[in-house]
């Protein structure tokens, strides 16, 4: 102890002279800065013309004045540059500290996922879609985990086996519509998956989400957005749809028999060899859609937009396209048997709606506010065609 107490003076003593000989030397360096440095520069430029005191002295004073104009700019440039960096090691330091908040809130929320309580399960997806809005770098995992939980969680046709514990049976395939409750009373926590992926899709930068085999059965999707969206095989029976965007999304084999797509967005969706028996297409947008040998019977199609779709061997018998554009749509081998079509419908040229029995009707009119309209807990009538 004794022995080190010397040398740890001798070290103190070195500091304390390396500071005493560091300020003398900025005193020389200042001294000859604003002292000898002013003369000198007068000198220089006075080139030995004689000149008077007082001038000689004033000359003096405004190069010093000068100079200190000089190191004070300096100063505060060095001032300004040491700011910005403490600035910028600051916000490393908040970033990284949001980044690891972040991930522990997103660590904790895919935990709550696999709990056997619903709330929990509720709460973790609220917690997941929150991180999503405001992490850009998290929500593709984040749209990617609530595809996977809606196709884990609700596989179509329904399981057989006991649902896990917490969660309740999902119906059978074959239990008529009209007696499933609305997806978010049987499924509350699917229906905020639901919700919250139909949001967070309109900003989304991969180009595929992954919905098919589900079973969304009266499912609520009014207004969300769902393009490129694979729904292949889904089940979407007397979802409601109204509103919706369904742009370019594969809906092949779907069954969305009485599902309300008012006003809803399926350009160049590709709709084979679904069923869409029964469904309320009113006003909906499905330009260059593909329905080939889709089942559409007793459809309403009233007022839709149907430039450039194909319906090849598709089955309209009985549906109602009145006031619908299919002046370019593409009718080769499709029914359309009992098909009611007003004035205001548009038929391809070479169409002869008289031979393919259509049947004229009058105009429907203006239709209905949506906003009167029943919800998804509306009875779907029986459908008039056979199965």
């Amino acid at each position: 102890m004794e022995t080190g107490e010397p040398a740890h003076g001798r070290r103190g003593w070195r500091r304390g002279a390396a500071a005493l000989l560091a300020g003398a030397a900025g005193l020389v360096v200042l001294g000859t800065v604003f002292v000898v440095l002013p003369s000198v520069v007068v000198d220089h430029d006075l080139a030995g013309a004689s000149v008077a005191a007082q001038d000689r002295l004033k000359a003096v004073n405004d190069v010093r004045t000068t100079l200190l104009q000089v190191v004070g700019g300096l100063v505060v440039l060095f001032g300004a540059y040491a700011t910005w960096r403490q600035l910028r090691v600051s916000q490393d330091g908040l970033r990284a500290t949001q980044e690891g908040y972040v991930t522990d809130r997103f660590s904790r929320a895919v935990d709550q996922l696999g709990s056997d309580k619903l709330d929990v399960r509720i709460g973790g997806l609220h917690a997941l879609w929150r991180i999503a809005e405001h992490s850009a770098r998290d929500r593709e995992a984040i749209i990617s985990i609530q595809a996977a939980y809606l196709r884990t969680h609700l596989p179509w046709p329904p399981a057989t086996p006991a649902a896990p514990a917490g969660q309740p049976e999902s119906p059978a395939a074959d239990v008529p519509i009209n007696d499933i409750a609305p997806l978010e009373t049987r499924a509350a926590d699917a229906q905020v998956a639901l919700t919250a992926l139909g949001v967070l899709c309109q900003n989304r930068e991969q180009s595929w989400v992954n919905l098919s085999i589900t079973d969304l059965r009266r499912a609520d999707c009014d207004g969300l957005w769902f393009p490129e969206v694979n729904f292949d095989r889904a089940c979407l029976e007397a979802a409601g749809l109204y509103r919706a965007n369904l742009t370019q999304a594969s809906l092949v084999s779907v069954n969305l028999r009485h599902a309300d797509l008012t006003t809803a967005i399926l350009r160049r969706a590709r709709c084979v060899l679904a069923d869409l028996r029964g469904a309320k297409m009113v006003e909906t947008d499905v330009r260059d859609a593909d329905f080939t040998e889709t089942d559409l019977r007793e459809a309403n199609l009233r007022k839709a937009d149907a430039q450039g779709a194909v319906f090849r061997r598709a089955d309209l018998r009985m549906a109602d396209v009145r006031g619908t554009d299919l002046s370019t749509a593409d009718l080769v081998g499709a029914r359309l048997t009992g098909a009611l079509a007003s004035e205001h419908t548009r038929w391809p040229a070479d169409f002869d709606p008289a031979a393919a029995g259509v049947v004229d009707a009058d105009d429907p009119g203006p239709e209905p506010s949506p906003l009167l309209q029943p919800t998804v807990t509306w009875q779907a009538p029986p459908l008039r065609s056979a199965p």
